[in-house]
């Protein structure tokens, strides 16, 4: 599996039968809803090329920080 950040406004862009998440409403987002988390399996789709794709061991480090978890 690979992941992918994107900007919130390219959302609207996003071809959800390309990617494992189903809607706009089953994205992960960034606590300032900056940024959304895409994941996809096999080849890049198209809209998504040129964008950095992330290991899960990568992507758990960016969603374990301060911009994407809440503290206690």
């Amino acid at each position: 599996m690979k992941y992918v950040l994107i900007l919130a406004e390219e959302v609207s862009g996003v071809n959800f039968n390309q990617v494992l998440e189903t809607s706009e409403n089953t994205l992960r987002y960034s606590l300032d809803n900056s940024q959304a988390l895409l994941k996809f399996e096999g080849v890049t789709p198209g809209f998504l090329e040129g964008k950095q794709t992330y290991t899960y061991s990568e992507i758990m480090e960016i969603l374990n920080s301060p911009s994407w978890t809440e503290e206690d």
